[in-house]
This record gives structure tokens, sequence and C-alpha cells, in this order.
């Protein structure tokens, strides 16, 4: 457990001249944690006028926007609250803790490696803070699994990708799929009580960078494919679509894995489609999960200056399911 800890990941080793910003020290007053996390949720471009996807306005509003909002909490000095018995057998038996300590640690690897290839010294430096907050993330349930006696699998070993663009985009895509469930099920867990509000609280701040690591990967998107040139833009949306159908396959996979087995497996990363009943005693509908999901979807991104682009795909995805099966309702 120790060597999740203590992992010595350094972002500025894939990208040269990356310096990592300051963080909270102890001491801090409550107004300060406060003003911090306020500015995390909320910013606007001071200037006026559209932002243009491809426009250096819209590149410069993007990443200005992923650096003012940085939240400098440490993870070394958050407080994991003591859990009642009940409370914390459920949360260690989670089929999740696995998979998400790997998965912070693949996405960290490969943000920095693409930042390393970028020319624009504004977006690199923002995707290589990116990836210096997934590893931040990896921390946090590091420590929190080693807080709670959680058993991890050993870590394999990560290498950097041979392609480090179909890596960041299935990594970014990922993290647009992953965190509009997220946002619901921990909203879920908090009402169910499955998450105490002091554990709600320390986490609070990881899920809300997920809302600006999904804001900043949409606008990259956006930005960079309306700068290619025909042929190149021809071969960069092919490659999304590929990314696309991978993610899907992937999913199916583990869904088929799921439903032959007649249950969950012990870890994997289709947390979503079983979550839901994990962290809800009664369980919950797949139309008031969704539904969920579009209000805390909605919630976490009104802070943010509204000519920024959004993720779009799983929301339009979500609320077409919603219109269709309006029809098979059947009163409860």
């Amino acid at each position: 457990m120790d060597g999740y800890a203590t992992d010595a990941f350094d972002v500025a080793g894939l990208v040269p001249g990356f310096r990592p910003p300051s963080q909270a020290v102890p001491g801090q007053s409550a107004a300060q944690l406060a003003a911090a996390d306020a500015r995390m949720r909320h910013w606007r471009d001071p200037d006026d006028g559209p932002l243009v996807p491809g426009s250096d306005r819209h590149g410069d509003a993007a990443c200005r926007m992923f650096r003012d909002t940085f939240n400098p909490y440490r993870p070394a000095v958050l407080d994991w609250p003591v859990l009642e018995p009940a409370v914390r057998d459920r949360i260690v038996a989670l089929p999740i803790w696995d998979i998400a300590v790997q998965t912070e640690g693949k996405a960290r690897l490969r943000m920095a490696a693409y930042a390393g290839t970028l020319r624009d010294p504004a977006m690199r430096d923002a995707l290589a803070l990116n990836a210096w907050e997934e590893q931040r993330h990896k921390d946090v349930l590091a420590r929190m699994v080693a807080a709670y006696g959680i058993d991890l699998a050993p870590e394999p070993v990560q290498h950097p990708p041979r392609d480090p663009e179909w890596a960041y985009l299935v990594t970014g895509y990922s993290e647009c799929v992953d965190s509009f469930f997220a946002f619901g099920l921990f909203e879920l867990a908090r009402r169910s009580g499955l998450f105490p509000p002091a554990l709600v609280d320390t986490f609070e701040p990881v899920m809300q960078e997920e809302c600006r690591h999904i804001l900043l990967f949409a606008n990259w998107a956006a930005w960079h494919r309306a700068r290619l040139s025909f042929l190149r833009r021809v071969r960069f949306e092919t490659k999304v679509a590929a990314v696309w159908a991978f993610l899907a396959w992937e999913r199916i996979g583990f869904a088929r894995a799921i439903d032959a087995d007649g249950g969950a497996r012990a870890q994997d990363n289709n947390f979503t489609l079983h979550g839901a009943q994990s962290v809800a005693d009664d369980g919950v509908g797949v139309r008031d999960l969704l539904a969920l999901c579009l209000a805390e979807n909605d919630r976490r991104f009104a802070g943010y200056d509204e000519r920024l682009l959004r993720p779009r795909t799983v929301p339009r995805l979500a609320r077409l399911a919603l219109r269709l099966s309006r029809p098979f309702d059947w009163p409860r």
C-alpha cells in the first residue's frame, strides 16, 4: 500500500518546463479554504464577445479558466473521518477501488505524454496541470484506501503511449462518460448516507476537479479540430470515431461479462451499470438515475462561463433515453 501513497510520478519529466503549482499548507483559515473552493467553481472570461472555437481567444480562455480555478488543497492534510463499522464495510465492498487508482495512474501518464507534444505553450501548460491534478487524485485515493484498510491488487507498470494523441482522446472521452455518471452516483451516495457528510466534504473537491477536467477537454477538442487542415481534420475525426467505438465495445464487453457470470465482477470499470444498487439501500431506477446525473451535471457546470463548450454527447444521449422511455412509464 505504501507504494501508492509515495508514488513519485513527475509530470515535468514528460513536459519539460512544467512547474507544479503551490499547494495549501496546514493552518489555513476556513475563509481561505472557502475562497479557494469558490474560485474553483466559478469563472467567467472578463472580455465580452463570443469564444469562437479554434480562435486564439478561445484557446486562451480555456487555459485561463483551468489555471484560475485551480484549488490548492493538499492530499496529505485531508482529514479522513472515522466511519461507523457498517458504513466502512459498505465502502470497502464497493467494486471500484483497484480500477479507480489504476485509471488515475493511466490518465496522468497519457495527459502528460500528449502535453509534451504540444507547441502552444498555454495549452501545453494547461494539459500538464491536468496531468498533475490526476496525479493528485491518485494520491487522494491512495490515502483513502490506506485510511480505511482497503486492499488493492498490485498496480501494473504503466508505459508512455506509442500514440499520445490516441491515448489522450481515449482518456478524455472516457472521463466525459464516467464523470457524467459519477456526478449522479456521488449525489446518490450522499443522499443515501453511504457517504457521511464528512466524507462527502473531503471528496467534493475531487469531484469538482473532474468537472473542470472534462470542461478543458471539450474546449481543447473544439479548439484543436478547428485549427486543422481539411485532410488532418478528416484523420482526426476518424480517430475520434474509432475512440468512441473502442469505448462502446469496452463497456459492452464488461456488461457481457457481468451478465454471463450472473453477477458483477469484484473489480471493473463499468461500475455505472450496477453502482446505483451499491450506493442506495433500495436501489434506483434507470430513469431516476439518468435524471439525477443530468441535474448534477448541469449544477456542476453552472458556475463556468456559458461561452465555454460543455461535453455534450452523453447528456444528449441521456435526455434522448428519458424522452424515449416516457411512453413506457407505468404508475407505481
